[in-house]
């Protein structure tokens, strides 16, 4: 089988529009959760989120182009133009031809749907814009993308709620591993910081109700937890075979050498106890990476900052790695502490930052843990970044229906 490498990175996020800004912030401690802009939001319990600040579309899209796209569609485009320059790809008409793009996306276009229904009410039909559907589907972040930089192999979405931008990036190695594509752009996006995005996780009780201190609202892993924040982005990597990546001498962050995915079969919202999907889904991405639990040095958590969520990942991760997680031999931080919640496009992100800690040797931390939980009894890096050689890292990325999925990085020997 084809080896699988990452060779650009792009990110847009709640704490920086670039992969450089994004990193840098992160490394520092610092939040990019604040009150919510992109509606008025006065009557709702919940008024912070994690937003993509000065965003302006125009550095990478045409403004006739805007029309015919949702607000995650065009986080999904930023980002992968920031990749592809990274990485500096060029591609003949034939190698186009085994290309594609997996954007992993978990609700749609919000936006869109909402101003739809209120043009619909307010208007009548005919007022409705024709590009309303290509708006709200999925799937046009992938194919916009494709479009952009004419990407001709497959392009679809992986849809699996908080798992779909790993998902994504976990389907596009298995295309290169399998000799079917060379080149794959692959990630994740998302934008539902509207009123139906808000509204629909606040009746859940799922979001944190800090409003008055937002910078301290997500505490993953610490006793004062009350909920995950929302937030949006985009995280895109460009995945080339080793062979090719070599050939042309691109630089390497790292290699994706293993891939698990697993369902908990067990309820709506809430992880199985003591984690059992989620360490199936490690297991299997330890195997398919064939290394042992100890080869890991660094975990990038799920980590919502949910009062269960927090406690049965770490059960899961000290069961899979016994001692070498419960002795703190193995790191693990949550980068939604500064973040947020990006939702479909949280694994696609996380898994950059993997990327980058193995290229950089830092590790971003685990900001407000103050007070850590009893049962949370690993080492989260709190609240300051550490330098160590990481080898290998793994991300995790769980989600409603049970869905989990993981992925393995490894430094290129």
């Amino acid at each position: 089988m084809e080896r699988v490498v990452i060779t650009g990175i792009g990110l847009v996020t709640p704490v920086g529009i670039g992969t450089a800004e994004s990193w840098r912030a992160l490394l520092a401690g610092q939040s990019g959760i604040g009150p919510i802009s992109l509606f008025d939001c006065s009557a709702f319990r919940v008024r912070i989120a994690g937003e993509v600040k000065g965003w302006e579309p125009t550095r990478f899209i045409d403004r006739k182009k805007l029309k015919e796209m949702d607000r995650f569609t065009e986080l999904a485009l930023g980002a992968a133009s920031m990749a592809v320059s990274d990485a500096k790809l060029e591609m003949t008409d034939h190698e186009r031809e085994r290309a594609g793009c997996f954007v992993g996306v978990g609700l749609g276009g919000l936006f869109t749907l909402e101003k739809t229904k209120e043009t619909l009410m307010a208007k009548g039909p005919t007022k409705v814009s024709p590009y309303s559907i290509p708006g709200i589907i999925a799937n046009l972040a992938a194919g916009q993308v494709s479009i952009a930089h004419g990407l001709k192999g497959p392009s679809y979405c992986t849809t699996s709620a908080c798992s779909s931008g790993a998902h994504a990036i976990g389907e596009a190695s298995e295309w290169i591993r399998r000799g079917r594509c060379d080149v794959m752009v692959a990630g994740g996006a998302e934008a539902t910081i509207t009123p139906v995005g808000i509204s629909g996780f606040e009746a859940m009780f799922a979001l944190s109700k800090r409003n008055d201190d937002p910078t301290h609202a997500s505490p993953p892993f610490d006793k004062g937890r009350d909920g995950f924040v929302s937030g949006e982005g985009s995280g895109i990597v460009v995945l080339e075979s080793l062979t090719r990546a070599k050939k042309r001498g691109a630089r390497i962050y790292g290699e994706v050498t293993g891939y698990g995915a697993s369902s908990d079969a067990h309820h709506l919202t809430q992880p199985a106890p003591n984690g059992e999907g989620a360490q199936r889904s490690m297991r299997m991405a330890l195997e398919d990476a064939k290394l042992a639990p100890d080869a890991i040095d660094y975990i990038n958590a799920h980590g919502t900052s949910t009062q269960v969520g927090d406690v049965e990942e770490s059960k899961a991760i000290a069961a899979v790695f016994g001692a070498h997680a419960t002795d703190k031999k193995v790191w693990v931080s949550s980068t939604k502490s500064m973040m947020g919640h990006l939702l479909g496009a949280a694994g696609a992100v996380e898994t950059a930052v993997c990327a980058l800690t193995i290229a950089e040797g830092k590790v971003a931390p685990t900001i407000n843990l103050v007070d850590q939980d009893p049962q949370c009894p690993l080492d989260y890096v709190a609240n300051i970044a550490r330098e160590r050689r990481v080898r290998h890292a793994m991300n995790n990325s769980f989600g409603f229906g049970g869905t989990n999925c993981t992925l393995v990085l490894s430094r290129l020997e």
